[in-house]
């Protein structure tokens, strides 16, 4: 589906929270959407997903139609994501092989996955499994499988890291996990498009686009014309 969008400046608030982020990747993902979560904040997703969305929610571990995360008291051992969070089952929850799950991701059978990410490029290239620090642990898992096999990437992260440096850069210095592959870059001070043409601000939450543009070492493109 392709829409008309202009740039949205929210200044009446400061910066997105975790929780608030996490509503607004739901927002974006389309009514009846298959969808991979992520390990870390992805995972939040789950709990802003509006009823009648009929999304169907994948884990890597070999669960389809997974539901929030469960509530204190009732938590299940038996029942999680591929983070080990407790989450709960929808209607018509199935599972299966962690084989099959990972065929599914590699099928093309996901129409979204939701990552997060250490650095994205302008171009759309992703790392998120290891900083190339010595000592850090290298977390693959199924990253790669579901960056190159899920119809459309969202990455879900912080635009700045601890140091203050910016997570969406140019060019990735960190190992990558796929080449061109994120096609929208959520953080709590604005959402982007990424890819070949560039990155274009679509939303910020707090921070008007120049000041966004002088904090980030590349260049920006107001949002628009037609989004895909």
């Amino acid at each position: 589906m392709t829409t008309t969008t202009s740039l949205v400046e929210d200044l009446d608030r400061g910066q997105l929270n975790k929780d608030e982020l996490a509503a607004v990747v739901a927002r974006d993902i389309p009514h009846g959407s298959f969808v991979n979560l992520g390990i870390g904040q992805p995972t939040l997703v789950a709990d802003h997903l509006a009823e009648d969305a009929e999304v169907v929610l994948h884990t890597e571990n070999g669960m389809l139609n997974m539901g929030p995360a469960a509530r204190p008291g009732e938590e299940d051992p038996d029942l999680t994501n591929a983070g080990k969070t407790p989450v709960t089952e929808l209607p018509g929850a199935a599972y299966f092989h962690h084989a099959d799950s990972f065929a599914m991701m590699r099928g093309g059978h996901l129409d979204i996955c939701v990552l997060g990410a250490f650095q994205v490029s302008a171009a759309g290239d992703l790392a998120n499994w290891h900083t190339g620090a010595p000592g850090a642990i290298p977390a693959v898992g199924g990253a790669m499988d579901l960056a190159t096999g899920a119809k459309k990437v969202f990455v879900m992260m912080n635009l700045f890291a601890k140091n203050g440096s910016p997570k969406l850069v140019p060019r990735c210095t960190y190992p990558l996990t796929g080449l061109g592959c994120v096609d929208r870059v959520y953080t709590e001070f604005a959402t982007f498009r990424v890819g070949r043409e560039g990155v274009t601000v679509l939303e910020t939450f707090g921070i008007t686009f120049d000041d966004l543009a002088a904090r980030l070492d590349l260049p920006l493109e107001r949002a628009n014309g037609t989004v895909a």
